[in-house]
């Protein structure tokens, strides 16, 4: 069985929290959040970054029109607000909790830099995410712009197959095991639940997939 990407790679969260680290533990608290309760907002200062200790968190920004744009949806291990490493004054985007236990570890810049310096494994880990967000992100812009919704969700299963796939070895299928509920997956490829409902059921008509609440079993090949 493959292990699931950002537990084995990027769960950022037990490797960086400074409450690891006798020098920091003692000024270092975690900040807890319902469901909707917002992290920060566009235009905030961007003097922390952030890791997930338990829960999830949506990350995404409204356009000229007002509308949401979910960009990514993050759960634990992970880091959000990372852009403040690199020098970003101020948010771009808002970061809201989508769970009513949601819990962060919120790490100070200048903390995260000491931390980075004193370790150059933690700061590859840590350019690897930004990287990887970076490009993921583009990609899926790409996709809502240019493609319809039925194209955006085959791509988003396969992304969902490389990140949290492993193949069953009896049939030869790949199963998903995901942190992600069917309005996420709405959001992220731009759609309402309704319509990606049609589209799975679709699919599973089909004999591609077989799904449910977490779980996704990919038979074939989707093209």
């Amino acid at each position: 069985m493959k292990s699931i990407w950002f537990f084995d790679d990027v769960n950022l969260f037990k490797l960086l929290c400074p409450h690891k680290f006798k020098s920091y533990k003692s000024n270092h608290n975690f900040d807890a959040y319902k469901k909707q309760d917002y992290i920060y907002f566009e235009q905030d200062a961007a003097n922390k970054v952030y890791l997930i200790e338990k829960g999830k968190v949506k990350i995404g920004y409204y356009n000229e029109n007002g509308s949401e744009v979910v960009k990514a949806i993050l759960s634990r291990g992970e880091l959000f607000g990372e852009t403040a490493i690199l020098g970003e004054a101020k948010r771009a985007e808002f970061a809201q909790s989508i769970d009513n236990s949601t819990s962060i570890c919120p790490v100070g810049v200048d903390t995260m830099h000491n931390l980075m310096r004193d370790n150059q494994t933690f700061s590859l880990k840590i350019y690897k995410v930004i990287g990887f967000r970076l490009r993921k992100l583009e990609r899926r812009l790409q996709l809502l712009l240019f493609k319809d919704a039925k194209t955006r969700l085959i791509e988003f299963l396969n992304e969902l197959c490389n990140e949290y796939g492993y193949d069953c070895e009896k049939t030869g299928d790949k199963i998903i095991q995901h942190p992600y509920t069917q309005k996420d997956i709405a959001s992220l490829i731009g759609t309402s639940r309704p319509t990606l409902n049609i589209l799975l059921n679709e699919l599973k008509d089909d004999k591609f997939i077989e799904f449910n609440r977490r779980e996704i079993r990919i038979y074939k090949e989707i093209a």
